[in-house]
């Protein structure tokens, strides 16, 4: 039966498909009293890429030879040198009770904005994005910490609401997500919702649309702990913001949890209501920065032998020091390593890291740090780092502080607070300040324009 499976199977993937995730799997036993079908998986990369993109097709393939009570657990190999396996079911996606929800008055169909009576909500959390495999650094040590806690005992007051920032690619999205799933977890009569602002803002454009705003508003306000990612795609939407500003009231006076994440603090958010902004910054601000060498190589660490996968620890340095802007960067390069290896049946080694981190990511292109801009500027104008960051106004330091702060902004994806607060202990205003007289001198002094351009060559050079 098994072998006539793997022949259907065969005739609805690719040739590379199946000889790539189909041959590799192993029948080891059908017990008929459970109706459960055991098979072993080379690795947990191999099981997990399965379950995300085979799941239906092998669902439906082993009912039909199996019968429909059929069910299918694989034993992953973890530890290919002492022989460690550990065994998973699989997530059998057409065995999951579909919800009855309610219906819009648009096209009756169903939508989870309800708000007549508190049912039960699916959280839209990912459940692969947990405490556990998230990595703890310098970086993110406060945060995570932070959230552990609000996850533990999510009906206290204290650091509500959390904000969350930091650019992308750091792990905002994996630590609100893993605060729900461990909320909800830990007491599953939660009720626990995960949204992007862009989604909250397409979900109220349809409740104005169809005339269901109330409904909307009363079914956030039945949320225990909401979740919100990006939104600073608020900043142009006003009514948006009105409305979530009556959400997030009901659910801070009553007690309730709202994470927040967004690419910027606070006072970055221009064009965002004020007193939206007073209710984001009177809980915990906490910044996510970008991953150092050293979490980089945790990171992927972690990965590696989560995967069951053998890369060489110079390989692992040489990613980290060349894929460090971003987690996600880092994981893309370590699935297309595992990818490569598996379809063309190679070890993983230099060779094949150079040639992968060639498409994925910019190689020997590191982003400029403060320190580096603050020093070029001070070498051009004859001053010390230490004259830039005091209190003198005097012209020429004036000009080096100013022409630091611009061209920070620039070239780092930093946030003006956190510029202002790193170059010379000023805030977000005194940023914004410097780039626009920079900007306004650029347009009319021809000599100063050119120091500017010098400067920035003298990046790339140390590029």
């Amino acid at each position: 039966m098994w072998e006539n499976c793997l022949q259907v199977i065969k005739s609805n993937v690719s040739e590379q498909q199946y000889k790539t995730w189909f041959e590799p799997i192993v029948f080891e036993s059908y017990t008929p009293a459970t109706m459960t079908i055991l098979v072993q998986v080379p690795s947990p990369f191999v099981y997990e890429y399965l379950e995300e993109n085979f799941v239906d097709l092998i669902s439906k393939v082993l009912k039909r030879f199996f019968g429909s009570s059929v069910r299918l657990t694989y034993r992953v190999v973890t530890d290919k040198t002492n022989d460690g396996t550990v065994v998973m079911e699989s997530d059998n996606t057409e065995d999951k009770i579909e919800k009855p929800l309610p219906r819009t008055r648009a096209n009756q169909s169903y939508t989870v904005l309800d708000a007549a009576q508190p049912q039960e909500i699916d959280s839209q959390l990912n459940p692969h994005q947990t405490f556990d495999n998230f990595v703890e650094g310098i970086s993110n040590k406060l945060p995570r910490a932070v959230g552990l806690s609000i996850a533990e005992h999510p009906s206290t007051t204290q650091f509500n609401p959390m904000f969350i920032y930091g650019p992308s690619g750091c792990g905002k999205t994996h630590l609100i997500n893993a605060i729900g799933v461990k909320v909800k977890s830990l007491y599953p009569q939660k009720r626990v919702l995960y949204v992007s602002a862009r989604l909250f803002q397409v979900q109220y454009t349809n409740a104005v649309r169809y005339n269901t705003v109330n409904d909307f508003i009363s079914f956030y306000q039945t949320i225990d702990v909401l979740l919100v990612d990006d939104i600073q795609e608020w900043m142009t939407a006003t009514k948006t913001q009105d409305t979530f500003f009556h959400i997030f009231d009901h659910l801070f006076r009553n007690g309730k949890r709202i994470i927040l994440a967004c690419d910027r603090p606070p006072v970055d958010l221009q064009g965002m209501n004020d007193r939206l902004l007073t209710r984001f910054s009177c809980g915990l601000i906490a910044e996510l920065e970008r991953p150092d060498k050293q979490l980089c190589i945790d990171i992927l660490n972690a990965k590696i032998a989560h995967d069951g996968f053998d890369i060489p620890e110079d390989v692992v340095e040489y990613v980290a020091e060349n894929a460090c802007s971003s987690v996600r960067d880092l994981e893309g390069v370590v699935n297309s390593l595992l990818a490569y290896s598996v379809v063309y049946n190679r070890p993983i080694d230099m060779s094949l890291a150079v040639s992968v981190l060639k498409r994925s990511v910019k190689v020997d292109n590191h982003p400029l740090t403060i320190d580096e801009i603050v020093e070029t500027v001070c070498r051009h104008y004859q001053v010390s780092p230490e004259e830039v960051s005091g209190k003198s106004r005097k012209r020429n330091l004036v000009v080096a502080r100013q022409v630091s702060m611009f061209l920070a902004q620039k070239h780092t994806k930093m946030a003006a607070s956190r510029i202002g607060k790193l170059i010379a202990g000023r805030d977000h205003s005194t940023v914004l300040h410097s780039c626009e007289k920079v900007e306004e001198r650029m347009k009319v002094d021809k000599s100063f324009c050119e120091d500017i351009t010098k400067i920035e060559n003298s990046f790339k050079l140390k590029k």
